[in-house]
């Protein structure tokens, strides 16, 4: 009777063990999948998030330009930026080649000098907003990043800085990738800021231009900027 009753108790505990082991196993086998999972679902919905806002981006970069080449220097605001596009103009011009005689020369030494020179004519003006934007009119929220709450706006400057001897126009907008991550985990968001990758976007941040060097690029790789180009 009693070594049946301690057969019986015996079993139990070895039915315990053994539920625990595999609940432990299941729950190993979990962390794992779930720390090789993770960072893959990570990389798609960060590059489902990037794609949008780099657009956005290229979209600036191109406005910047434009405004650039009508003004002498880069917006440092959005609301200028938007007017510029919604009212301005390019003039369109041809260029040709001549040449006339240098009467000067020939007084002087009685010998035929052309000079050769080029004539710019004016044959009349696009809208920056027909042929940036064509029909569309998404330039009107071009300042809002896409993606976040509450519209969130990029970061815009634009300076000059001395180069050989010389002051150059510069700007830059980014956005902050924590703030298009802020629902993703905080270890993985911090690691992705402080990537350095030749095939990924570097750093902290999603930009165009730079404050601190001429560059108007974008800081991230071509396979981003495919769809936008």
């Amino acid at each position: 009777m009693l070594i049946g009753v301690l057969l019986k108790k015996t079993l139990i505990v070895k039915i315990v063990i053994q539920i625990v082991l595999w609940i432990v196993a299941l729950f190993m086998g979990y962390l794992i999948y779930a720390s090789i999972e993770a960072p893959i679902q990570f990389e798609k919905v960060k590059k489902e998030r990037y794609m949008p806002v780099i657009e956005k981006l290229t979209d600036i970069r191109r406005s910047q330009i434009a405004y650039k080449d009508v003004t002498g220097h880069y917006a440092d605001n959005f609301d200028s930026l938007v007017r510029f596009i919604d009212t301005a103009e390019f003039v369109i011009t041809q260029r040709r080649d001549t040449s006339f005689l240098d009467e000067e020369f020939k007084k002087t030494y009685g010998v035929d000098k052309y000079i050769n020179d080029v004539i710019v004519d004016t044959l009349g003006y696009s809208s920056v907003k027909d042929s940036l934007f064509k029909n569309s009119d998404r330039y009107k929220q071009i300042m809002y990043v896409p993606n976040t709450n509450d519209e969130v706006q990029f970061e815009i400057q634009a300076d000059s800085i001395r180069k050989n001897d010389s002051y150059i126009q510069v700007f830059e907008v980014r956005v902050d990738k924590a703030l298009l991550l802020e629902d993703q985990d905080k270890n993985l968001v911090e690691r992705e800021r402080k990537r350095q990758s030749v095939d990924d976007v570097n750093g902290p941040y999603i930009q165009v231009g730079s404050m601190s060097k001429v560059n108007d690029d974008g800081n991230w790789p071509k396979d981003y900027g495919k769809k936008s180009q």
